[in-house]
């Protein structure tokens, strides 16, 4: 499953940094804004415990964790929504990602030059969410033009749109951010391939760093964030485990004396959908399921012992897979 991150913030606050730190890729990370002018992608191991302590139970001769894709996008200006700083393409290239982790900068460095001159995390956050905004709104009122003609036309499909995006556009006008305009699943479904930037779901990154002071803030309300700092490169397993949840993810296993690994899928997957990040054959051909609990299997010692005391399940198509299951599959 191939689901990325966008490093995004403004010039200068330490996302090439953290990229560099998290993936080992040697982007440029010179002390200047705009260094990073392409995206640079990382693929980054998801840490996680349960899959060694699987595989050192299984004697297995590889183990393969999960991972998680991080996009690397140059920083983004006041203004980027009308082109300022190369905006438009760095714009572009944050709708293509599944997800954001917002870097902001919350250090006093007088060595470490910042783009406005002045290290203010709350106004940076404000700048970077309003070019967000104001390039959803365009999105948005092109959309709603296009739909005019079905909409006269009495199009059952055009008039339930519109009134999504109407909702949308109402919050964006006000400001906010998409999110906030509380749409339904299915709501954000029928608008999904407008990429709404606003609409994707959001990781602060508070850069801090041990040999600066740092400056408090008061995120947003019910803002998930993490603070990390690359020099010292501490917070890192924290980010990707939050990046890895935030994306709606978790993890199945499978482990032998080959291999034991980590799949990723989508919270909520039933084992059909579940198999098919092993191979697609396994959505329909699927016959059944053995399930254990990662922990359940070590407890008991053996497969053998797990079957004899009744933890190992057999499941059906309609069983939607755990993260921490261990799970053979039949087909």
């Amino acid at each position: 499953m191939s689901l990325s991150i966008g490093i995004v913030g403004l010039p200068n606050v330490g996302k090439s940094t953290l990229f560099n730190a998290l993936t080992k890729k040697g982007v440029p990370a010179e002390n200047y804004p705009f260094c990073t002018i392409d995206p640079s992608v990382g693929i980054v191991l998801v840490p996680d415990e349960r899959l060694y302590k699987l595989s050192e139970f299984s004697k297995s001769a590889k183990t393969i964790p999960a991972v998680t894709e991080f996009v690397d996008i140059a920083g983004l200006v006041a203004g980027a929504s009308k082109g300022e700083g190369l905006g438009n393409k760095f714009l572009s290239n944050i709708r293509e990602v599944d997800a954001i982790a917002h870097v902001v900068r919350t250090f006093q460095d007088n060595s470490v030059i910042h783009v406005a001159n002045k290290v203010d995390p709350m106004q940076d956050i404000s700048v970077i969410n309003l070019e967000l905004i104001l390039s959803d709104e365009e999105v948005v009122s092109k959309r709603i033009g296009s739909l005019s003609r079905d909409v006269k036309r009495n199009i059952k499909e055009a008039i339930e749109e519109e009134n999504i995006l109407k909702k949308v556009d109402k919050v964006l006008e006000e400001g906010k951010m998409a999110t906030e305009a509380n749409l339904s699943t299915e709501e954000i479904f029928k608008i999904k391939s407008l990429n709404l930037l606003t609409l994707k779901p959001m990781l602060y990154v508070l850069n801090v760093s041990e040999a600066s002071e740092n400056i408090k803030i008061d995120l947003p309300k019910n803002s998930l964030f993490v603070e990390i700092d690359p020099v010292f490169e501490k917070g890192f397993d924290d980010l990707i485990k939050k990046s890895y949840e935030l994306l709606g993810l978790e993890t199945f296993f499978t482990t032998g004396e080959d291999e034991s690994r980590a799949w990723t899928i989508k919270k909520g997957s039933t084992a059909p959908i579940a198999g098919t990040a092993i191979h697609t054959d396994f959505k329909d051909k699927f016959i059944r399921a053995e399930v254990i609990n990662w922990k359940d299997l070590l407890d008991s010692g053996s497969y053998a012992e797990a079957r004899a005391k009744g933890k190992v399940r057999t499941e059906g198509k309609e069983y939607i897979v755990k993260d921490g299951d261990v799970v053979e599959f039949k087909i």
